[in-house]
């Protein structure tokens, strides 16, 4: 064989070792990430539980905090709606009747 001929075979050598430790770290990686999913799937049923719970909590408050905000939203404008027919009574001369104590 030819020197030329020998370090193409050496280079081809040494590109096919490169490939198969490649490979072989991407195998221990597929392994290694496999066995990290069943164990979080054997733990996952506890978190999901505790996860679940407080979602259902926050979703609770974020109601309530939904509703508080609707209220409040909802008596400005009323405040807004009685001002604007006290200013169109009060442009026609009329007024609201109010009960003083």
């Amino acid at each position: 064989m030819s020197a030329e001929k020998m370090t193409e075979v050496e280079e081809t050598l040494q590109r096919a070792v490169r490939l198969k430790k490649m490979v072989d770290r991407w195998q221990n990686s597929r392994t290694h990430c496999m066995w990290q999913t069943t164990l979080s799937q054997r733990r996952n049923p506890y978190a999901i539980l505790r996860m679940q719970g407080t979602m259902e909590q926050e979703l609770a408050l974020a109601d309530r905090h939904l509703l508080l905000v609707r209220r409040a939203a909802l008596h400005q404008l009323f405040e807004e709606e009685h001002e604007q027919y006290r200013q169109e009574l009060q442009r026609m001369g009329k007024a609201f009747y109010v009960e003083r104590l």
